[in-house]
């Protein structure tokens, strides 16, 4: 047996991240996408440590080796081997953004810093400044405080030591960076070239008007940065609401343990040590040596300064073939079922049904899961229609999805007011299935209509992530779907499902079957394969299934975007197992299973990864596919992924994200592209014969 069967799933993540690196250092990406690279590196790293770190430390401090968890390592010895990586991977991060800085100026492009500020420029960041940043600055002296003040989560700090001139005297202060300012500041352009400064560095331009009242020798600003523990602590309090317990905890969040301290490199010394020493930051905790500038998440947001040309082209979503925006939706739906493909094709086709559904005199219901949505929301406001038009509709929000429970709480309460029944989860399960029913009358019987979804019912994200969206008036499904809102209300009883596969009660025994079939198959010398494309594949037990069905002959194709603690290609342990991993211009998010079934192959969306989180803690939905179009349509799909030679990475033991390498013969095939000329060319051919 090879020494190791798993992959730490904190250090493949960390590699998931550094292909998202990978993006921001490649001279092929368009210069201002490779910036918006840079941020989602940096987004993803606030994440990690504000929840995967932070779930570790707590482990570390509570004295739990973690062995066991964690393939063999301590907590303790994991915590310093993230940090390493993390530093490393950091330093990398710096030298791409001087890279990319070098290049923009190329393109007239000048991001420059307070010690290059033109005359010009300097009129009008005086008043910029006075006018629009001043007004914001919250600016507090430390030397006598009693109590050091609370940082915010992930928001940047100027911290600044003051040497006056009486006795040389020291001071030391901290500015909290605005977020209410655009961290890019556009100045006026010149010649031709384009400039842009950083808010902090405006910011430390402006230090000796900040700081007038004093008699300066010297004032010098240094970048700080703290990441605090997102856990929330939920109050046992009975007499509480849901709603109540969860807004609680998201205010508490702002005061979690510290996890990660990173600070300008140049700073001085004794600056440093006066704010860890308040802080009561100690070398155990995860301090990393940063450049000048923190909260690069921000590069996200750079402006496009009307160069489209170093942007990626935007390709409009297309139409689904049969469907149209214009026409009853539900009529449609009623003949056969349709897949959406985001973002390739229009998300709007899901507000569409809402807004249809709210005003149809004939329906009656309408019932919907939601985890994350965008803000000013669509949906929400299709649901509302509904309810003001006297539906029945029933919403279960999921109040504990990260980052974004403040978001939903106020949606919560909105749709409260409006007299729309709210289902707020179960405790010990978070609800991340994706899935809308709704109740119509015809010829006197009740009929159902709705759609099962990969991803969130989010119209900003379906421009960015992948998803896939079955709509269906499949009324076995749906009874199934209805019976998932029973669970939720009498979550007591086991349900039974005789097409959909739901957390936790049923997918992980199904998953092993279906796997276990595949061996059958295999033993018996009838065709057996799998081909599985999800976010995250971490869980042991379904990990070392897919070990044993190596071993009996099984060809396994994996597409895993981030985690994949399996590893492939072993011989005697996984040599019949490829993995991949896309990393490209929209976020791959679609969960699509295949099972050969020995030439018959079975098809299943999903919101479920194969994680431990997704088929023992979550309520999770797995939905099979019965049209035999759209069958072929998502094995198409993923063929596509599967034939990428451009973006995809082999998953490896070395974690060294290997690109697959073109065969001299090969023509490119960037699977994004060739996934949008596919849906394209089906348009195009259903138009021709028009």
């Amino acid at each position: 047996m090879h020494k190791y069967k798993y992959i730490e799933r904190e250090k493949s993540w960390l590699n998931f991240n550094a292909r998202v690196l990978q993006e921001a250092a490649d001279d092929t990406v368009p210069l201002l996408e490779r910036l918006r690279f840079l941020g989602i590196f940096s987004n993803n790293l606030d994440e990690f440590f504000r929840v995967r770190f932070a779930a570790i430390r707590r482990l570390s401090l509570s004295g739990i080796s973690g062995k066991n968890h964690f393939g063999g390592i301590s907590t303790h010895q994991l915590l310093k081997e993230i940090t390493q990586i993390v530093i490393k991977q950091q330093a990398e991060s710096l030298k791409i953004l001087h890279t990319i800085e070098a290049k923009l100026e190329t393109e007239n492009i000048f991001i420059i810093d307070e010690n290059h500020i033109s005359q010009e420029h300097e009129l009008f960041l005086k008043d910029f400044f006075i006018q629009k940043i001043s007004p914001e600055l919250i600016t507090i002296i430390l030397n006598d405080l009693a109590e050091f003040p609370v940082l915010k989560d992930s928001v940047g700090y100027l911290a600044v030591k003051l040497v006056m001139k009486k006795k040389s005297e020291v001071h030391y202060a901290l500015i909290e960076i605005p977020t209410t300012i655009n961290r890019f500041v556009v100045l006026p352009s010149n010649d031709e070239k384009q400039f842009v400064i950083l808010l902090d560095d405006v910011i430390r331009h402006h230090l000796g008007s900040i700081f007038n009242i004093f008699d300066c020798e010297s004032i010098s600003a240094h970048m700080v940065k703290i990441t605090r523990d997102a856990q929330l602590e939920m109050d046992s309090d009975l007499s509480k609401s849901m709603l109540e317990k969860i807004a609680s905890s998201v205010k508490d969040r702002r005061i979690g343990e510290p996890v990660r301290f990173i600070y300008d490199e140049l700073i001085e010394q004794d600056t440093l040590k006066f704010i860890l020493d308040k802080m009561h930051i100690i070398s155990s905790d995860s301090i990393i040596p940063g450049g000048k500038y923190h909260n690069r998440r921000d590069y996200m947001k750079f402006p496009n300064l009307g160069r489209f040309d170093l942007l990626y082209k935007t390709n409009p979503p297309l139409p689904v073939p049969g469907l149209n925006l214009e026409g009853s939706i539900l009529e449609k739906i009623s003949r056969k079922d349709y897949l959406i493909h985001a973002p390739y094709q229009s998300f709007s086709y899901l507000t569409k049904f809402l807004r249809e559904a709210a005003l149809d005199p004939k329906v009656l219901t309408i019932k919907i899961t939601l985890y994350r949505l965008a803000k000013n929301s669509q949906i929400i406001s299709s649901l509302i229609n509904a309810a003001k038009n006297g539906k029945k509709v029933t919403v279960q929000i999921e109040l504990q999805a990260r980052f974004d429970e403040a978001s939903n709480i106020s949606y919560a309460e909105q749709m409260q007011t409006e007299g729309i029944q709210l289902i707020f989860g179960i405790k010990g399960l978070k609800v991340h299935s994706k899935v809308c029913v709704i109740e119509r009358i015809e010829d006197d019987s009740v009929k159902r209509y709705g759609f099962i979804s990969t991803g969130n019912f989010n119209e900003q994200t379906a421009k960015i992530y992948t998803d896939v969206t079955l709509l269906t008036s499949h009324q076995g499904i749906l009874k199934d779907a209805s019976k998932i809102f029973e669970f939720f209300e009498i979550n007591y009883r086991l349900y039974r499902y005789k097409h959909l596969i739901v957390s936790p009660h049923y997918t992980r025994s199904r998953f092993n079957r279906m796997i276990d079939r595949e061996i059958v198959n295999a033993s018996a010398g009838k065709e057996a394969y799998l081909k599985l494309k999800m976010n995250s594949l971490s869980d042991f037990e379904l990990i070392d299934k897919l070990y044993e069905a190596s071993n009996a002959g099984v060809k396994i194709q994996l597409e895993v975007r981030g985690i994949c603690s399996l590893i492939p290609g072993i011989p005697g342990m996984s040599e019949n197992i490829e993995a991949i991993s896309i990393v490209d211009n929209y976020l791959e998010h679609s969960r699509i299973y295949i099972f050969g079934n020995a030439g018959d192959p079975e098809v299943y969306i999903s919101s479920a990864d194969f994680m431990t989180r997704n088929l023992d803690a979550r309520v999770e939905v797995t939905c099979p596919i019965y049209d035999e179009k759209i069958k072929k349509e998502l094995i198409d799909i993923f063929d596509i992924g599967w034939k990428g030679n451009v973006k995809a990475r082999f998953h490896s033991e070395k974690l060294n994200n290997k690109y697959r390498v073109r065969k001299g013969y090969e023509p490119i095939f960037r699977a994004q592209f060739e996934t949008y000329n596919y849906h394209q060319n089906k348009v195009e051919a259903i138009n021709a014969n028009v």
